[in-house]
């Protein structure tokens, strides 16, 4: 792992890591749950107030389907969630050199190269564990913050808030 600083005082790391599944499965998680935080919500609550105004018309097994996918919903969703996790584990766990600048970051494995600038996403959403990159309301990426040091997650930290703070983000 190098870090540093160039003389104008410039972000511009390279690290190395390798994801683990279940950090795959945990960032993934959390950012469909922030992607998708309305459906969340809207979806049981309309399957539960349909469920109960069937019931309360008599259209008992209608009522009763609506109030078991109301109820079923937030696993469905979950399970959907291991599953998109699964599929991506082969382009994920795999050693992975990042270099992250100013203009954007750089993401590089044996199969793949990727570079992105910062004017592409439109907020940056910061956990314990990642650093979640949405473009409009999708979450598009993510970073383990257990790849960079405490020093370099600070900075990073305050990178990202003063281009939020600007617009920038």
């Amino acid at each position: 792992m190098v870090a540093f600083l160039d003389e104008g005082g410039m972000v511009d790391f390279t690290i190395e890591y390798e994801l683990t599944p279940d950090e795959v499965g945990r960032a993934l998680h959390r950012g469909l749950k922030l992607q998708l935080r309305a459906v969340r919500l809207a979806v049981p609550t309309i399957l539960a107030v349909s469920g109960i105004t069937c019931l309360l018309v008599d259209a008992i097994g209608l009522g009763v389907g609506m109030l078991a996918g109301a109820v079923l919903f937030p696993f469905v969703l979950a399970w959907s969630a291991r599953r998109l996790a699964k599929r991506q584990l082969t382009y994920l766990c795999v050693p992975t050199t990042l270099r992250f600048t100013d203009d954007g970051y750089e993401y590089r494995t044996d199969q793949s190269a990727t570079t992105m600038r910062w004017p592409l996403f439109g907020r940056v959403v910061s956990t314990p564990e990642f650093w979640l990159l949405f473009v409009g309301k999708q979450c598009s990426a993510f970073l383990p913050r257990r790849a960079f040091t405490s020093e370099q997650q600070a900075e990073l930290d305050g990178f990202f808030a003063a281009r939020q703070k600007a617009g920038a983000l």
